[in-house]
């Protein structure tokens, strides 16, 4: 596409000003809504659901040290 060609072209009917109006913002808000890449997004770690998971909490010698070191 070159600068001298028009971005949409009425094919039937006579829209006014303001119904070009209206339809230039319609197009242009669903291409900026529009995906630019397929890629998925990266989640933080912060947000895994599995961190909310723990095994349980050991008793006995050496367990204030398990429960901070998992393993």
């Amino acid at each position: 596409m070159t600068a001298d060609q028009p971005l949409l072209r009425v094919v039937k009917g006579a829209p006014d000003d303001y119904e070009l109006a209206a339809l230039t913002a319609v197009v242009a808000g669903l291409a900026a809504a529009a995906p630019v890449e397929d890629k998925p997004a990266q989640r933080s770690e912060w947000a895994n659901p599995a961190r909310r998971v723990r095994r349980p909490l050991q008793h006995g010698p050496g367990a204030w040290r398990a429960s901070g070191f998992p393993g």
